[in-house]
């Protein structure tokens, strides 16, 4: 039994292969384990592909989604929905019901006396400042905790009564009693048990002693029948802690802990704390901002759930650290969109142009491709009218012959309607343009004409008759350095041009734009209407990504 002949190989399913054609397993059981202390960001989406998709490329494989809820003070349920929802998003779909680590609190709880009993754990009165000081240093080795050989029955007594919530917090934890000259300093008789007099979003009140991650996270796994647990590099130091655990306990599923390189992202932070920081702050909206690294925000933001999977699938699996290039990211958006978005106009920075010979009570119902390569998207009509919009940046009083657009005195073609010729301007006082006055030639409609003229550009337009106002929201990413992570003051490195918002119009059928789904705006970019703000009445576009590569270089 080995994987797909379509799967991507990497170093996990090499080992995955071996342990099935071994017989060591006979059905592969993998695990998304969040801890719901924030959103999901795209550093997620790759464990989530990476799990649920050896799930679905192995015969009768299972993936669960647990939450590893063992902090009461960071979690909450909100967390728990939007995870939820962006598993569910990204297109996978979970073994059985939810699972939490909060289920199994009784179990490790009794876990936690027997290694009592076995004189494997003991009860220490240490505070912070002493605990750390005990535990010395890469370069010196700790020294014994003062409570580390007290009687088992008074660390069971003790334990028992922190239960009961006889002490403080902070007072009294459980600690695993291993090696503290260990070189590895998660060895150094880690702590299993604290005191929280928290309220927990699953347990309630019920509680007031949680369990350390690295005692909840191996025997969650095992509880579940995990064969392979994996995770990132930065785990890799838990390991040995992690089979320590499962060696003294009564427990029979000893899963693997395989470790593989996080996904690091040119320009983007994906610090939880940190990102929560930037909301509290009000630089950020909230989690799911279009301007966040989070897959709520990229959601909003209009990214396929298609285009990240494949991102995932491109950067790969390995176990060597390394940045990815953001603009890998925006290529497989902009692959994505180019072949699925539909097309339609919009108009950023809007100047009025009037077409002089014209009928001004005339309009024009004109047929334009939804895609100019997929027929079976159908068409859409656009309306034509005396008076349109044109982007400001589109039209020059004068320019040079690389200038393939609107200029006084010559001609481009509309697209989808007609050649138009620049006569004259109407400033204000300030001297800007307000209007430009052309003429068209009435033969000349659609994009590839029979008259034989040869007309340079062709520019986009918005009939200012039939319209929708629109805000739109040009998002660039959120630091201006690569490495925002290494930055000694985050709020230096801030892209204050991440968000630039510009109001005009767009054709007049997008006033039921969907929310999230992506249009080409031809010739300005990618754009889905926002999740949140965008209404009928208030129609509001997030740009997706731009139509070329304009940030990495």
């Amino acid at each position: 039994m080995t994987q797909v002949d379509t799967a991507p190989s990497n170093f996990i399913r090499n080992i995955i292969d071996s342990d099935l054609q071994s017989g060591k397993h006979q059905v592969i059981h993998t695990r998304f384990p969040p801890e719901p202390n924030g959103y999901l960001h795209i550093g997620h989406a790759k464990s989530i592909c990476l799990n649920f998709g050896l799930a679905e490329d192995y015969p009768n494989a299972l993936c669960n989604l647990r939450f590893d809820d063992t902090n009461p003070v960071k979690e909450d349920a909100d967390y728990v929905a939007a995870i939820e929802k962006d598993v569910r998003w990204l297109g996978f779909k979970w073994a059985g019901d939810i699972h939490y680590s909060s289920d199994y609190f009784e179990q490790l709880y009794d876990f936690a006396v027997e290694l009592i009993k076995k004189d494997k754990a003991y009860v220490c009165a240490l505070d912070a400042q002493q605990t750390r000081e005990y535990r010395g240093s890469l370069m010196t080795a700790g020294k014994d905790s003062p409570f580390r050989n007290r009687p088992t029955s008074e660390s069971l007594d003790l334990f028992a009564r922190m239960r009961a919530g006889e002490f403080a917090e902070g007072s009294m934890m459980l600690r695993a009693k291993i090696d503290m000259a260990s070189p590895n300093m998660k060895m150094r008789d880690p702590v299993l048990y604290r005191i929280r007099f928290a309220h927990h979003h699953q347990t309630g009140d019920k509680w007031c002693i949680y369990p350390m991650y690295d005692f909840t996270h191996c025997i969650s796994d095992a509880l579940e029948g995990i064969t392979h647990s994996l995770c990132t590099l930065e785990f890799e130091d838990h390991r040995p802690l992690y089979d320590w655990v499962l060696a003294n306990i009564s427990i029979a599923c000893k899963p693997r802990q395989i470790e593989f390189s996080r996904l690091n992202l040119q320009y983007t932070l994906t610090s939880k704390r940190k990102l929560h920081a930037l909301i509290e702050e009000e630089i950020i909206s909230a989690w799911d901002d279009p301007r966040m690294p989070t897959i709520s925000g990229m959601r909003r933001r209009g990214y396929p759930a298609a285009a990240i999977r494949e991102f995932c699938k491109r950067i790969g699996v390995t176990k060597q650290e390394n940045t990815v290039e953001l603009a890998s990211l925006e290529a497989c958006v902009r692959e994505n969109l180019e072949a699925h978005g539909p097309r339609a106009m919009a108009v950023l920075d809007p100047v009025k142009v009037i077409i002089s010979n014209y009928d001004e009570n005339k309009t024009e119902k004109l047929i334009a491709a939804v895609h100019p390569k997929d027929e079976s998207m159908g068409t859409r009509t656009v309306t034509f009218s005396r008076e349109i919009f044109i982007d400001r940046a589109d039209f020059r009083e004068e320019a040079n012959k690389k200038y393939k657009r609107l200029v006084l005195g010559k001609e481009v073609r509309l697209r989808n309607a007609y050649v138009i010729k620049a006569d004259q301007v109407i400033k204000d006082d300030a001297g800007e343009i307000t209007e430009i006055h052309c003429s068209y030639d009435p033969e000349t409609l659609g994009n590839n004409p029979t008259d034989g003229r040869k007309v340079k550009g062709v520019i986009h337009w918005v009939s200012a008759v039939e319209n929708q106002a629109a805000e739109f929201r040009i998002y660039e990413p959120l630091f201006m350095v690569e490495n925002p992570a290494g930055a000694e003051n985050i709020h230096e490195v801030l892209n204050q041009n991440a968000l630039v918002v510009k109001h005009g119009f767009v054709e007049s059928g997008l006033s039921d734009a969907p929310a999230e789904k992506a249009y080409q705006f031809e010739r300005e970019g990618y754009f889905c209407a926002d999740n949140k703000d965008s209404s009928p009445e208030r129609l509001v576009f997030n740009r997706t990504v731009a139509l070329r590569d304009s940030w990495g270089g």
